[in-house]
């Protein structure tokens, strides 16, 4: 089993949860008593939001990138970053390390591919569903149609993001407004839809819609525990 490091704090409301991801998944691989073995570098969500906000994504580079070289200092044998926004900045991540970085879109993709879906729609902060980083990996590499809310909508999501979801306030109103957007999606085509923010599966369950949602955390986290146990490579978003 190899050394997973994790990038995490982003919020930690998700990042716990990719720590129960790899465990759960190690021990329904190998059984028995088996966990995961992880390092995980959790910077102060605060400072990130600040900065995010600013637009300041060269100096949320710098951090990811300190936080990266911390863990392969540490012995980290692979990278994945516990945020599905913060990927935005994931250059600075590849650029200065020298083990792999597992992308969050690269193995969403591979997943929605394995369920044979072509057009779906996309959920998450503004910066996810309005810059590229995250779409055209989904468009370029696994050939699909993304759709994202209008832009009232884009808002409604974003702010019950960082105003709500970052906090640990999951209440039923914005829960049905989330439901109420992706019927909207649905509507429009969607086949499927990407919840493009881990902590936006806390709040909707795939039990609250008809199609197939996709949980980027859990998937980006089982994604590394299979790299960590069988494979000697890892898929990349060059």
């Amino acid at each position: 089993m190899k050394t997973i490091g994790l990038i995490g704090g982003m919020s930690w409301e998700s990042s716990k949860l990719y720590y129960e991801f790899l465990n759960t998944q190690a021990k329904d691989m190998l059984g028995g008593s088996h966990s995961a073995k992880c390092i995980m570098v959790s910077v102060n969500f605060a400072e990130i939001e600040r900065l995010s906000f600013q637009g300041n994504w060269e100096a949320i580079g710098e951090l990811m990138k300190e936080a990266a070289q911390q863990l392969e200092r540490a012995g980290a044998e692979i990278i994945i970053l516990c945020t599905n926004t913060i990927h935005l900045v994931s250059e600075y991540i590849t650029e200065n390390v020298d083990i792999p970085f597992l992308h969050i879109a690269t193995t969403t993709g591979i997943s929605i591919k394995k369920k044979g879906l072509k057009k779906v729609a996309l959920l998450g902060t503004k910066f996810t569903m309005e810059k590229d980083f995250y779409t055209k990996t989904l468009i370029n590499d696994f050939a699909l149609d993304i759709i994202i809310p209008n832009p009232h909508s884009r808002r409604v999501v974003h702010d019950i993001i960082y105003n709500e979801l970052v906090k640990g306030q999951f209440t039923n109103s914005s829960k049905q407004k989330i439901i109420s957007i992706i019927k909207e999606l649905e509507d429009q085509g969607a086949e499927g839809v990407i919840l493009g923010c881990t902590e936006l599966p806390i709040l909707i369950s795939e039990k609250d819609i008809e199609i197939p949602t996709f949980d980027t955390g859990k998937i980006h986290a089982h994604s590394a525990m299979e790299w960590s146990l069988v494979t000697t490579s890892v898929p990349r978003n060059l």
